[in-house]
């Protein structure tokens, strides 16, 4: 057998890998620190149907004016989140603060089957 042949069977299996392989994105949602129940409810079926695609979800929490001077407050919500997700996702990064802003990774959990 010759290089080229190889060479080209070789591009070819690595072309199926590449289309079978599962992409996975970083969604984002973002909430606000005094967010209303039935928004916190819309975000969270978002998050939650991201999730069932597959994908990882940043949530973030933004802050402004004083709300900066109670940053309890949205790591109280960033954990809501957390326990309202509980068996569909897995808290990947805990909540922190960068900037006027507070992170959460969520990735998808495990199904056993």
């Amino acid at each position: 057998m010759d290089y080229s042949k190889w060479r080209y069977e070789q591009q070819v299996a690595e072309k199926e890998a590449r289309k079978k392989a599962k992409r996975t994105e970083v969604k984002s949602i973002k909430f606000r620190v005094k967010i209303d129940d039935h928004d916190y409810q819309t975000k969270l079926n978002h998050i939650k149907r991201f999730l069932e695609e597959g994908h990882k979800v940043k949530v973030t929490i933004m802050f402004r004016g004083r709300e900066m001077s109670y940053p309890e407050l949205g790591e109280r919500l960033l954990n809501r989140v957390a326990e309202d997700l509980k068996g569909l996702a897995v808290v990947e990064m805990k909540p922190e603060l960068l900037g006027r802003d507070m992170n959460m990774l969520l990735a998808p959990a495990k199904v056993s089957a």
